[in-house]
């Protein structure tokens, strides 16, 4: 079973999507992801976008760790429901709406954003069978919804190319986890001072580590 890793909801088991409808994150490669995102100081006080959102895991995660506003968007119903229970885990902690639910195909929920929407932090983990036209368009609709030193997370399969960044969007990082990748990108992309590069190396270091380790335990 799949739980909420750490912040105020640590510890809750998150409800599942039944099937095969989702690809879940695992929790190791989620782990992993959320090092690097607090050695990047880009969760707490965020707002937080989780487009695919599956069972919502991502972007629960982060109102978990912190971040002011979360919205999980996923078109499918079951899917839909089981991120609404979910929400309701950091939510009822929090004592006020952190996540919303908002059942909704990506491409319409962006083309009716308001112009004044902004997103700090962006996770796509679009199911596998959506070409990489398709996540290019959706990239670009959300090129001016970035704040500033905003990032976007999209994860993929280990097979996948490289997404074709638009314009305005710049790929700064790449991590592989087993049979998964996740690109890292950000608006007007600025080269990292040396202290922030050593934090991440750092992060990056113990979290591939860990789970090396996790994945030589589960073949014992």
């Amino acid at each position: 079973m799949s739980r909420i890793i750490a912040g105020a909801a640590g510890g809750s088991t998150l409800n599942s999507v039944p099937g095969n409808l989702t690809r879940p994150t695992t929790d190791r490669v989620k782990e992993a992801l959320f090092s690097r995102l607090d050695a990047f100081n880009v969760i707490a006080g965020a707002r937080v976008l989780d487009l695919y959102a599956g069972s919502g895991s991502l972007g629960v995660e982060s109102g978990s760790r912190g971040a002011d506003s979360v919205d999980l968007v996923e078109f499918d119903a079951k899917a839909s429901a089981v991120c609404q229970r979910n929400a309701d885990l950091v939510n009822t902690v929090a004592g006020r709406k952190v996540v919303s639910v908002h059942r909704s195909k990506v491409e319409s929920f962006l083309d009716r954003a308001a112009d004044s929407a902004i997103w700090d932090l962006v996770f796509l983990d679009p199911p596998y069978p959506l070409d990489e036209p398709a996540l290019a368009a959706v990239l670009a609709k959300l090129v001016p919804h970035l704040g500033e030193g905003a990032v976007v997370v999209v994860e993929r399969s280990s097979r996948s190319p490289e997404p074709a960044w638009p314009r305005g969007m710049e790929r700064f990082a790449e991590k592989k986890y087993g049979e998964t990748r996740l690109w890292f990108a950000e608006p007007g992309v600025e080269a990292l001072d040396a202290a922030e590069a050593a934090a991440l190396e750092t992060a990056d270091l113990e979290a591939a580590g860990a789970v090396e380790a996790a994945d030589l335990e589960a073949r014992d």
